[in-house]
């Protein structure tokens, strides 16, 4: 929802603009949360609760902000009227061309979560760093790298930015595997900064696309199909690492 009305609160049809901004703050989100909760966890006191009620405190300024935002449906249907069924669906006629973002979507996300299962086990394991400020760090320059790449590769073609972020997975992966196998900070380090960017391209190039072929009366609809994919994509692989892991 947040993404088709940010996609609508601009003028025109700079749908590239759009697409930068929602995925760069989702990003720089996930990364302060990430810092955040670190810093609270290991310096401050409740460290299982403190974190929650300082979360909380952030959605009642974030609801105000919503509150207060341009409503663009000019004739918006009663409550009555809505059916809160979930509407997912892509278009016949935009089907074919919907693969490709939708593939790369997928991936990015999965190294996203491919790294995020791995790196407390590296740091605590490998590295021997168990300090939950330090995770939270390495997270937060993973998301902060990310946020900034689609800023500043913001005019790359969504062809070439999806077509380089699957370029980059793999480098991406051996980084992590030589991090973990040599037990090194820097490389860990260097890791995540090429996570980053490889996640960044295939995030804002596949939901590039998926805006401007999306019809303007179901891009909510068409937008969370593409969710849909990334985050199965965030979710699966993991799961299937903690398989094998234990079974192998």
């Amino acid at each position: 929802t947040g993404t088709a009305w940010i996609a609508e609160l601009l003028p025109g049809a700079d749908k590239s603009r759009a697409s930068v901004i929602a995925t760069s703050t989702n990003f720089l989100g996930l990364g302060l949360g990430a810092l955040i909760s670190g810093f609270l966890a290991e310096y401050e006191p409740w460290p299982l609760r403190l974190i929650f009620i300082v979360y909380l405190a952030a959605l009642v300024v974030v609801t105000i902000l919503v509150w207060r935002t341009r409503e663009t449906v000019s004739k918006p249907g009663g409550l009555g009227r809505i059916s809160l069924r979930p509407r997912l669906s892509v278009p016949e006629e935009i089907r074919a061309r919907f693969v490709a973002p939708a593939v790369t979507g997928f991936g990015a996300m999965a190294l996203v979560g491919f790294y995020a299962a791995l790196a407390p086990s590296i740091l605590a394991q490998q590295l021997h760093e168990t300090n939950h400020a330090v995770a939270g760090a390495l997270f937060f320059e993973l998301a902060i790298v990310t946020a900034i790449s689609i800023v500043v590769l913001m005019h790359m073609k969504s062809n070439k930015a999806m077509l380089a972020a699957l370029a980059l997975m793999i480098p991406s992966v051996s980084l992590v595997m030589a991090a973990q196998i040599l037990a090194s900070m820097a490389l860990m380090v260097a890791a995540t900064a090429c996570c980053g960017v490889a996640a960044a391209l295939g995030y804002r190039g596949g939901l590039q696309v998926v805006n401007e072929i999306a019809p303007k009366d179901r891009r909510a609809e068409v937008v969370s199909s593409f969710f849909i994919c990334c985050f199965v994509g965030n979710a699966l692989p993991v799961i299937g690492i903690g398989i094998v892991s234990t079974y192998a």
